[in-house]
């Protein structure tokens, strides 16, 4: 959850994947499953942090609009990435 002394950004304690995979990566082919993995529940928990941050920001009676549309943003593109990789884990089935 977001503190107001901070300007609505997001709590420390919140990871970010960024720190561990590039978010500008052109693809995924060389990595295997796990890794796959292990970067989706990352990217998950970020965006359920997000969601929780943005909740509390909104509440707030006095919230910086700018920043929540900041972290709306974010959280929008964890949702692409998200997809992407589990697009890229589930397999290619012609049926």
């Amino acid at each position: 959850m977001a503190r107001e002394d901070d300007g609505g950004k997001p709590p420390d304690n919140v990871v970010e994947v960024a720190r561990f995979f590039s978010a500008r990566e052109s693809g995924l082919s060389g990595a295997n499953e796990d890794a796959l993995q292990a970067r989706l529940a990352l990217l998950m928990q970020e965006h359920s942090d997000l969601d929780a941050a943005i909740t509390a920001l909104g509440a707030a009676p006095s919230h910086d609009p700018l920043a929540l549309a900041r972290l709306k943003k974010k959280k929008l593109q964890l949702k692409d990435m998200i997809q992407k990789l589990k697009d890229q884990l589930t397999p290619d089935i012609i049926a």
